[in-house]
């Protein structure tokens, strides 16, 4: 896996976590699977930053988006 596509898989990943943490916690119970989520989906981003040569800068990331999608579309 490269480091585009981990950015990628991982922003998602995170990204859909948030919602499933703010449910869980209104609903009085514990985010156990969404902070798993979370956990991975971050651990993929900054596995992607540090792999990627010189990192990402933040005006980079939807263009690495558009590219990872264009790849596999």
């Amino acid at each position: 896996m490269d480091a585009d596509l981990a950015l990628v898989v991982g922003l998602i990943i995170a990204v859909f976590s948030v919602p499933s943490v703010i449910s869980a916690i209104t609903e009085s119970r514990a985010p156990r699977v969404a902070a798993i989520a979370l956990i991975v989906g971050g651990g993929m981003v900054v596995w992607a930053v540090k792999e990627h040569p010189g990192g990402y800068k933040v005006d980079e990331i939807p263009n690495v988006i558009v590219r990872v999608i264009g790849r596999y579309i």
